[in-house]
């Protein structure tokens, strides 16, 4: 089930040029001329002909350069704006923290904004008066709650309003970038609510600049680029190829590299990204006596080799591997960043070999991911989900990693292990 519905949805502001500077929104709307004489140079194309859904329960990021549209479809999914043209549907209570401190009366205090707030976010006066300490003790706020707002700094402003958000009990909520001014030791809390906001199939639209918690905590994500929907799709692969165009943005292509990239069917593409400056081929793994092997016990060695080349020299580089299992669950993820090791320089044709003494996971396929990117995460080469190896055990254990343990019974407990099950 569908809970956002976005159909060619067109935002457009007007740009006032000297010929219509003395035009006023009264005369437009009566004369139809607001937006539909406007020539194209005349105005600003806000959205440009967006379309997507979000399945109830989904988390849904979004990601662009200032001024792509993010924001702007934020208001006209909260109802705040109306699009120019298209159709937004959507389904169940919506909860919006788009602009900070939006819908707060600065002169009256923190108690009666969240009165006036949770009607306007459609609850009782008595369904606030139930939920009205657990606002003001999420928002850490109880010292403060009886000043006015305007006194409150903007974390204390960010507080307020995320607290009143999540605990009107939305179906869909919507978050514009306003943890990027809450308090540093807050946001991991507003995190965790959103987290468990997941855990209860609560549909979410996060617009956010960092990454890392774009990754983190999306199921999809969408690349916003001039009005346009750009790219939507597994979280890393769409961040990487947004920080790609982010890094490339000044400098053409080369020839070569859309040759390489034409030459690749659909689905590669949708399993592989990157500039290609650093390449990964002949991915194989081996077992403890070197063979090739894809059929690993739970408790058995395993080494993974990759080829390499660097087209030119390069100082910073980084190693990765990823391996998930058959539900797309990350079972464990490292690189050489993470284990300190310092990238001096790479060029030309090499080989690197990562061994796992004891693989540790329980009975199932599993996915790997092989990747070499820039220490800020620009990739070179991404291999997602082209690998993959299966684990036998004899173990019933269930979950993601088979942890090392035994167990012990005092006297008077009789258990007796039968070997032979």
């Amino acid at each position: 089930m569908e809970a956002v519905q976005v159909h060619d949805v067109y935002k457009f502001y007007k740009k006032y040029a000297d010929r219509h500077k003395f035009l006023t929104i009264k005369s437009a709307l009566v004369n139809k001329t607001l937006f539909g004489d406007l020539q194209v140079g005349e105005r600003f194309e806000a959205l440009r002909g967006v379309s997507f859904d979000v399945k109830s329960g989904q988390t849904l990021g979004i990601i662009g350069e200032n001024g792509s549209g993010k924001s702007t479809l934020l208001k006209i999914l909260a109802g705040i704006s109306k699009p120019t043209t298209g159709e937004v549907i959507t389904s169940g209570r919506i909860s919006a923290l788009i602009e900070l401190g939006a819908g707060f009366h600065p002169e009256i205090s923190g108690r009666e904004n969240i009165f006036i707030n949770g009607v306007i976010l459609g609850l009782t006066r008595k369904q606030i008066q139930e939920k009205y300490q657990e606002i003001v003790r999420f928002a850490e706020l109880e010292e403060f709650i009886d000043n006015p707002v305007k006194s409150y700094s903007s974390g204390m402003f960010m507080r307020l309003g995320f607290s009143i958000a999540i605990n009107v009990n939305p179906d869909i909520l919507l978050v514009d970038e306003v943890l990027a001014v809450g308090d540093a030791s807050f946001v991991p809390k507003c995190l965790d609510k959103i987290n468990e906001f997941r855990r209860h199939d609560k549909t979410i639209i996060y617009v956010s600049h960092d990454l890392a918690t774009i990754e983190r905590i999306c199921d999809d994500v969408i690349w916003m680029k001039k009005g346009k929907i750009e790219m939507r799709g597994y979280p890393k692969r769409v961040v990487d190829a947004y920080l790609e165009y982010i890094g490339k943005k000044d400098e053409k292509k080369t020839l070569a590299q859309h040759g390489e990239e034409e030459k690749l069917s659909g689905n590669e593409k949708e399993k592989r990204w990157g500039s290609r400056e650093i390449e990964i081929s002949n991915v194989k793994m081996f077992d403890a006596a070197n063979r090739e092997k894809y059929i690993f016990e739970a408790d058995e060695p395993l080494a993974i080799q990759f080829d390499v080349e660097a087209r030119a020299a390069e100082s910073d580089f980084v190693f990765g591997i990823g391996v998930y299992n058959g539900e797309g669950v990350n079972c464990y993820g490292s690189n050489t960043l993470l284990e300190n090791y310092a990238a001096r320089q790479i060029q030309g044709k090499g080989k690197v070999r990562l061994t796992v003494p004891a693989l540790g996971l329980v009975n199932g396929t599993y996915f790997l991911d092989i990747a070499v990117h820039k220490r800020d995460g620009y990739p070179f080469d991404y291999h997602h989900f082209q690998y993959t190896f299966r684990v036998t055990s004899s173990h019933r254990d269930v979950g993601i990693a088979r942890i090392p343990h035994h167990w012990e019974f005092s006297d008077n407990i009789a258990l007796f292990k039968n070997e032979d099950s």
